[in-house]
């Protein structure tokens, strides 16, 4: 995969992750709204790719689109309140971030070596 594809790939994931945030936090208090984050939360990380440059924006976009409505609003309320609900949620975007992580793939040291000398 080219660099410019993986930078594409990345950032419309992020944006999509962005989105997906900013609608998980506009239904997290109805009643299927959480349980249907939750849900689609992990499907999305067990559907895409373990790469840093696909699993990686995804986590950090979920994740900043949720932490983008922890402050206060300028009317003086919150877009996540302070309830289980809205905890549960941030507790579901630090779990994408943690997952994501976890699962990331390891750096390969004898690809490095193999590259330096050819003949070893």
């Amino acid at each position: 995969m080219t660099l410019l594809l993986r930078l594409v790939t990345a950032l419309v994931l992020f944006v999509t992750a962005l989105v997906t945030a900013v609608a998980a936090v506009a239904v997290h208090e109805l009643w299927w709204g959480l349980p249907v984050t939750a849900l689609l939360a992990a499907a999305a990380l067990m559907a895409i790719g373990r790469g840093w440059s696909t699993r990686l924006p995804v986590a950090v976009g979920f994740a900043g689109g949720v932490a983008w409505a922890v402050p206060a609003r300028p009317e003086g309320d919150y877009a996540i309140a302070t309830s289980v609900r809205g905890y549960a949620l941030l507790v579901v975007a630090f779990s994408v971030v943690l997952v994501a992580l976890a699962t990331l793939p390891r750096p390969r040291r004898g690809a490095v070596r193999d590259r330096e000398d050819p003949s070893s």
